[in-house]
């Protein structure tokens, strides 16, 4: 993802999935109700709940039809919610897909540009920066790095979550910040490979025409529904409903089935690193 973490001006602020999650914490708490048994009735689980009282995720309309009569509020959630769904307005930003990152047990990347955020070495996220903010002072520079590399400590745990990334070869093949910092990075995200740390495919320009025309990420959680972000210039959207999230994962899955092998793909990158590396 080629834009700066928690950069709030690339998606227009979403005041109305906050006052909602302000008004079911109020509502929930005025009935004397715990996240969790309010997730339990209406079918749901508690940290869902929390995540909409926090404006991290909207609820699907038939939740919110199910709030108003356990929190009496003679449908105000569900015409809030109707409201705000058919609202275009209201995109989500990415710093709430960071925080979702960090809570995913499954990460699924495809990137058609530049290498994903979570495996950015430092010198090619200040390449990509610079790139896109070439009047930017040093400070700022410097600050989007250090956040960027910071989310990447989620890739430490051993146990999740797990991150599939599918790179188009125009990534592999595109020399930002030159030869060096390409070697750098394509080394980087080999030894990521060999140390089973993440899974990587590789969608070849002879594969045809893609079948994902913008950055895409998947994330799935232990106990609340999937979500996907897909993200072009200045702009992204955070992806919640469940036949669309359904959508985004066929067409990933589509994707991998024509991309190489993850031993090809391996192979690929360390030939390419190793071109760069005798440039």
């Amino acid at each position: 993802m080629a834009k700066a973490d928690g950069e709030s001006r690339y998606c227009q602020p979403k005041f109305g999935w906050r006052f909602f999650g302000r008004e079911l914490k109020r509502r929930r708490e005025a009935a004397k109700l715990s996240q969790d048994e309010l997730g339990r009735r209406v079918i749901c689980s508690g940290s869902y709940i929390g995540q909409f009282e926090k404006a991290l995720r909207k609820p699907q309309l038939e939740i919110a039809v199910r709030l108003d009569p356990v929190l009496g509020t003679d449908g105000l959630f569900a015409r809030m919610c109707e409201e705000l769904i058919d609202n275009p307005s209201y995109a989500d930003c990415f710093r709430e897909v960071a925080y979702l990152q960090g809570l995913a047990t499954s990460i699924r990347e495809y990137a058609p540009i530049f290498v994903p955020g979570l495996l950015q070495t430092a010198a090619y996220a200040r390449a990509v920066f610079l790139g896109g903010h070439p009047f930017a002072s040093e400070e700022d520079i410097e600050s989007r790095v250090t956040n960027r590399l910071a989310r990447a400590r989620i890739l430490r745990d051993p146990t999740k979550p797990l991150l599939w990334a599918l790179l188009d070869e125009s990534v592999i093949r595109r020399k930002v910040g030159g030869a060096a910092a390409m070697h750098e990075q394509l080394s980087h995200i080999a030894a990521l490979v060999r140390r089973r740390h993440i899974g990587l495919q590789v969608l070849p320009f002879d594969a045809g025409a893609p079948l994902l025309d913008g950055a895409l990420t998947l994330m799935a959680f232990e106990d609340v529904p999937p979500v996907a972000y897909s993200e072009g210039h200045l702009s992204g959207n955070l992806l919640d409903d469940p036949s669309v999230v359904e959508e985004c994962e066929r067409s990933y899955d589509f994707a991998t089935a024509v991309a190489l092998s993850p031993a090809e793909s391996l192979s690929l990158i360390t030939s390419v690193a190793e071109e760069y590396g005798h440039e």
